[in-house]
């Protein structure tokens, strides 16, 4: 397995993606995290709303959007260090972070469950510590699998799509957005899903995920982009696109 180099285990990561999920919108782009739950939900189109997982949750704004509609939400992610602080923002009802501003600099946040309007939502969300590509057998029979900024993070990304469907009901919805920034340092080269040449032909990752997911799933709509903005400092921002593309999971 490669090992992240524990860059989502520290705290000025962690202070940076709290300012992602629960703080400001920066240069025009509206808030990535819920726009990707509102997206999913979007979606639904009447179809059950009973079990939702938000796989790779990070700091969990998007798991607690999308249990506005559903009865309950999983966040799972890999950092213990995030899921340290899911918890602690629903059991205080706050979220409470240090943002970095220049060099040591930093200025004291706090953004409420309450003024989000997710209080209500926040008591059907569970969060857990977990690996996406080995989750327990528990996770399972949801309506909505939601993969945010996650696939080109993963150690075994076809392993992980080639397993989805076991955790699916029938016609739900399995949503991945991803920049598709490929790095060795979490995924092997030979593990990418796309992003190289093919018997001599571009190979991009949608066709990664098509092979990989057209056995059980049928693409829903023409993928889109999102755009979302991480904050450095005060004077540095990452300003990405993430593709969106909604699968339905096809009867047994």
């Amino acid at each position: 397995m490669n090992e992240p180099s524990g860059y989502y285990e520290s705290n000025t990561t962690l202070a940076q993606y709290l300012e992602f999920h629960f703080g400001e919108s920066w240069h025009g782009e509206a808030n990535f995290a819920k726009e990707l739950a509102d997206a999913a939900l979007g979606a639904l189109d009447g179809r059950a709303t009973c079990r939702a997982l938000d796989i790779g949750c990070a700091v969990g704004r998007t798991s607690l959007e999308l249990a506005r509609q559903f009865d309950h939400v999983d966040g799972v992610d890999y950092s213990e260090t995030f899921i340290g602080k899911c918890r602690e923002v629903v059991r205080e009802g706050v979220a409470r972070y240090a943002r970095p501003e220049e060099g040591e600099l930093v200025s004291c946040q706090e953004r409420s469950l309450a003024a989000l309007g997710l209080t209500e939502a926040a008591r059907r969300v569970a969060f857990h510590q977990g690996d996406a590509c080995n989750l327990g057998a528990d996770y399972r029979d949801y309506d909505l699998v939601l993969a945010g900024n996650l696939i080109d993070r993963l150690y075994n990304p076809c392993l992980f799509l080639e397993q989805i469907h076991e955790r699916i009901n029938a016609l739900g919805l399995l949503v991945i957005a991803s920049p598709y920034t490929w790095l060795e340092e979490y995924t092997p080269r030979q593990d990418w899903l796309g992003g190289f040449l093919k018997d001599g032909e571009p190979f991009t990752t949608l066709d990664g995920l098509k092979a990989a997911l057209s056995p059980r799933f049928r693409l829903l709509a023409e993928p889109r982009s999102l755009p979302f903005v991480i904050r450095e400092t005060r004077n540095k921002f990452q300003h990405s696109f993430s593709e969106l593309t909604i699968w339905e999971k096809l009867p047994d």
